[in-house]
């Protein structure tokens, strides 16, 4: 890193210097308890005014962000965009900053999150600028903690914070697009296996501070005529990312395990043209016909039998514990391919008054068994806060007649030769879902994206299926209705691919591992300790120029 003085010093020359002490005067009627101080004068200076250089880096941060993750999908720029927003606001008061970073994230969620758009542009524009209020007080924090030596450090640190809240707040949150997701190909990838998602949005974000910090430890050597000055400071942040980079390429990524052949059944939904129930008959009926073809390749000698097969979410929204018609074609299929399958289904709770989102492991002899009930049913699309008062007011609502019931316990399951730990759609972006369910040999992703179209959306879960099987060590299985279905090796790398809204057959031997891997272990706790982190900075830099503004007042 770079020295203390050193790091005071950039902290200090990024102010803008205070203005002279203005000439003695006359007391007037204005002076007194209440009149503005000259202290006071450079307190509010200090904080500084954005500016339309500082302003069109906070916007083009949030552009670049984007353009880190799927679709567009090139890693590197995420931190470029941590990099803009820290330049940004380097040196402005907390208001500024605060104002910068919502900017930042309105250009960052706006085209991110367009996928949701399918649901309803409003949807897609309330949701984006709901997550990029987040931004703002992340913006607030870069402001403060810019000031502090090492602000890299606590720059990164502020990011996992940030995340941290918008995983949770309000309604259970909401992971979308966190840095970390955007690095699921990359030297900064392995360390997910070491301390999760947090700990790589922590590194993604530290290599934008000290992009950060070079170009403008370099600008202040160039204004100063003086690039010499730069050169210590310079080699210690190239030397920090080349040891980010290094040490990721040292973290050995598990490929081994106990082989089991795999079948992934992806049956395709009809877009047009039918009427709601005819649409779930035709879903079902699709992907019982794929497990009829999968069968028919087996005994034709064409694929190996598999020991387990998995099909998506919602494969079938009739209920097969009361619609007879859909409990006799999915046990036939079952039968006819002879192996377990994990099937989606929609079923109704006992009392009638809400839906399961179930992943019912039906076995060829003794038909449906064990299941798993999503734990994370999504706000505002499977469960309506507020009901009585939205759904007078937004029409679309009516859609969702009944709320989704709440799981009480993790995926992990027995289907065939092995334990599972089954995840339902976007619960793979919540942390604690998929540790849970890395209790499992095998993990699985069920989801339904034909909502969504070929947007982001899909790409997006796709990549957050890579790093969790990093993360656990895990071979992960994504069954989607129309895509993107996928067989993920432990360490990332994708075995098979579907395109979308085409029908899919996916056969492979992948391992089974039951190994837990660091991440496992620690859980929770670096993204906690890194928060923590943030907020002791926070607190620290508040204070520091609290002190600074106090000895700015004495007269």
């Amino acid at each position: 890193m770079v020295s203390r003085n050193e790091e005071q010093q950039v902290a200090q020359e990024t102010l803008p210097e205070r203005p002279a002490a203005p000439e003695p005067r006359e007391p007037s009627r204005k002076d007194g308890p209440g009149a503005e101080r000259p202290g006071r004068l450079r307190r509010v200076r200090a904080g500084g005014r954005a500016g339309w250089p500082r302003t069109l880096l906070a916007l083009g941060s949030g552009l670049t962000l984007c353009a880190a993750f799927p679709p567009i999908d090139i890693p590197p720029l995420a931190p470029v965009g941590v990099a803009m927003l820290a330049l940004a606001v380097l040196g402005q008061g907390a208001r500024t900053g605060a104002w910068l970073g919502l900017l930042s994230g309105v250009t960052f969620f706006l085209p991110v999150l367009e996928g949701i758009g399918a649901i309803g542009p409003d949807a897609w524009i309330v949701l984006s600028l709901v997550q990029a209020l987040y931004l703002a007080p992340l913006g607030a924090c870069l402001a403060l903690v810019t000031r502090l030596p090492a602000w890299p450090l606590w720059t990164a640190a502020a990011w996992v914070a940030e995340e941290l809240v918008r995983g949770r707040v309000p309604f259970g949150g909401f992971p979308w697009a966190r840095l970390a997701f955007s690095q699921t190909a990359t030297p900064l990838t392995p360390y997910a296996s070491v301390g999760g998602a947090p700990l790589v949005t922590f590194l993604t974000a530290l290599a934008g501070g000290l992009l950060a910090y070079g170009a403008h430890t370099a600008y202040r050597a160039h204004r100063a005529g003086d690039l010499r000055r730069a050169t210590r400071p310079l080699a210690a942040a190239v030397a920090c990312l080349a040891a980010l980079i290094g040490g990721g390429l040292l973290i050995p990524t598990p490929t081994g395990g106990e082989p089991v052949t795999v079948a992934v059944i992806q049956g395709n939904v009809p877009r047009l043209g039918l009427d709601f129930l005819g649409q779930r008959k035709a879903v079902l009926n699709n992907h019982v016909q794929r497990t009829r073809e999968l069968a028919a390749q087996v005994r034709a000698g064409k694929v190996p039998r598999p020991e387990l097969v998995v099909w998506p979410e919602n494969a079938s929204d009739l209920d097969p514990y009361t619609e007879p018609d859909a409990f006799n074609s999915i046990d036939a299929a079952v039968k006819d391919v002879g192996v377990p399958v994990l099937v989606g289904a929609l079923t109704d709770t006992p009392d009638g008054s809400k839906v399961e989102n179930r992943g019912i492991v039906w076995d060829p002899r003794t038909g449906p068994g064990d299941y798993y009930v999503k734990r994370h049913p999504v706000p505002f699309g499977e469960y309506l806060p507020f009901r009585d008062l939205l759904t007078k007011m937004i029409t679309r609502f009516e859609r969702v007649p009944r709320d989704f019931a709440r799981g009480d316990r993790s995926g992990v399951m027995r289907l065939g030769p092995v334990t599972i730990g089954d995840v339902i759609c976007f619960e793979v972006a919540y942390d604690a879902e998929t540790r849970a369910s890395a209790g499992g040999a095998i993990m699985v992703v069920q989801t339904n994206n034909a909502t969504y179209g070929k947007t982001g959306i899909p790409p997006q879960q796709i990549a957050m299926s890579r790093l969790r099987a990093v993360e656990h060590g895990r071979t992960i299985l994504v069954a989607a209705t129309s895509g993107i279905s996928a067989i993920v090796a432990p360490d990332g790398r994708m075995l098979d691919r579907s395109g979308e809204f085409v029908p899919d057959i996916q056969v492979r031997t992948v391992p089974a591992r039951t190994a837990r891997t660091l991440a496992d272990r620690v859980g929770a706790a670096p993204e906690w300790a890194l928060a923590a982190l943030a907020a002791a900075a926070v607190i620290a830099a508040a204070r520091r120029n609290g002190s600074e503004h106090d000895e700015g007042n004495t007269d």
